[in-house]
């Protein structure tokens, strides 16, 4: 499932994902049957960019419920700003890689310019936090280092293997290669 916020979400909603429809079109088997149960659609939208506090809460939620790891960084979850363009995405993509989440960014990011800060934020950090960022401009191989380590964190947990089809794709997309 995707949780979405700022302009990200109007993305979504321009092609049509914020739709409870768009489970039965674009989601897999697993997931529409969740968003047909609950009636709803395969992308939430739960606000501005600066609401993300909102996903990191249900994180909260669900590491409290129990039975899905001890922290955010044992879940299988990722933050991605694959176009961001203000500094607010930048202490927004902080706040996830401190809680604990992978965090992909999409286009260059100002502290790539320092090797020691950049190895810190990409590598160093996720022993101390359990988060790290990574950066990719590319959105399939972007897709593909997050379903990567969702798949990772998924086996880590024991958690059922997502249903790819037999060649991993999705909608003709090569997924976790």
């Amino acid at each position: 499932m995707i949780v979405s916020s700022g302009c990200a979400a109007i993305a979504d909603a321009k092609c049509g994902l914020l739709r409870p429809e768009a489970a039965y079109e674009s989601a897999g088997p697993g997931l529409r049957e969740i968003c047909e149960t609950v009636g709803i659609p395969p992308v939430l939208h739960v606000g501005s960019c600066v609401d993300n506090s909102r996903i990191l809460t249900t994180l909260i939620e669900i590491v409290g419920e129990g039975g899905l790891g001890e922290d955010f960084s044992q879940l299988p979850v990722a933050g991605s700003a694959p176009e961001w363009m203000s500094e607010k995405a930048i202490a927004i993509g902080f706040y996830f890689v401190a809680s604990g989440v992978m965090t992909h960014f999409g286009t260059p990011h100002p502290v790539l310019g320092s090797p020691a800060v950049h190895k810190f934020l990409t590598d160093d950090v996720e022993e101390m936090l359990g988060g790290k960022f990574f950066f990719e401009d590319d959105p399939v191989k972007a897709a593909a280092q997050i379903i990567e380590h969702l798949d990772r964190k998924r086996a880590e947990l024991k958690l059922a293997p997502p249903m790819y089809t037999a060649n991993k794709t999705w909608q003709g997309v090569a997924v976790g290669a």
